[in-house]
């Protein structure tokens, strides 16, 4: 349930601000009471959810300034992650990643900017469990979901898959070669571009 709730948060099914209420989750998930509670409060160490005083708890929203500030810590730790993926990869990996990319390519080509999105998410994942660093996965996954709806409207933008593509082709290029530096560069690069992304649709 804490799982199925957490989901629930990233894929919009519940809105910033919203009210989680306890009996109601409850009823959805055929859950105890004690069960949701206490993934509530999971959720609210994540950073995904916050306890409101005689009031509950709600989904968090998450600014566009936090979002800069989660952003800047992921160019960091998926630049680790990258750099690491580099060293470890095997030639059937390499052969993944390149696959991957080809995938990344044909979607932009046709437009499918959900597929896009699904592929988008696929490759930073792989690349963090190819880097063999679990602390930085889980320093990631948690750091993704509390940006997550930023992120989605980011690659909404016209024309924004077709610029990160080239960022995303050049970090696979780099871990396939086993290029460590040049991995870490990539990854960076692409993080940098989200943030001004990010700045930019503020505007």
């Amino acid at each position: 349930m804490l799982d199925a709730i957490r989901e629930g948060i990233m894929r919009g099914e519940f809105v910033p601000d919203q009210r989680l209420v306890e009996a109601d989750l409850s009823e959805r998930f055929s859950a105890s009471r004690g069960t949701v509670r206490s993934a509530l409060l999971q959720l609210a160490n994540e950073g995904l959810v916050e306890r409101v005083q005689n009031r509950g708890a709600r989904v968090r929203t998450v600014s566009l300034a936090e979002a800069v500030e989660i952003t800047e810590v992921r160019m960091v730790v998926e630049g680790l992650c990258a750099a690491k993926a580099a060293e470890r990869v095997t030639p059937a990996e390499a052969d993944e990643l390149r696959e991957i990319g080809v995938r990344m390519s044909e979607a932009v080509a046709s437009g499918d900017v959900l597929g896009y999105s699904e592929l988008n998410q696929l490759l930073h994942r792989r690349i963090r469990e190819l880097s063999g660093q679990a602390a930085a996965a889980g320093v990631l996954e948690r750091l993704r979901a509390q940006s997550v709806r930023h992120q989605y409207r980011l690659a909404m933008q016209r024309g924004r898959p077709a610029v990160s593509l080239g960022e995303h082709l050049a970090i696979i290029d780099a871990v396939r070669a086993g290029d460590r530096a040049a991995a870490e560069r990539a990854a960076r690069r692409h993080l940098r571009s989200v943030i001004a992304a990010l700045r930019a649709h503020a505007d």
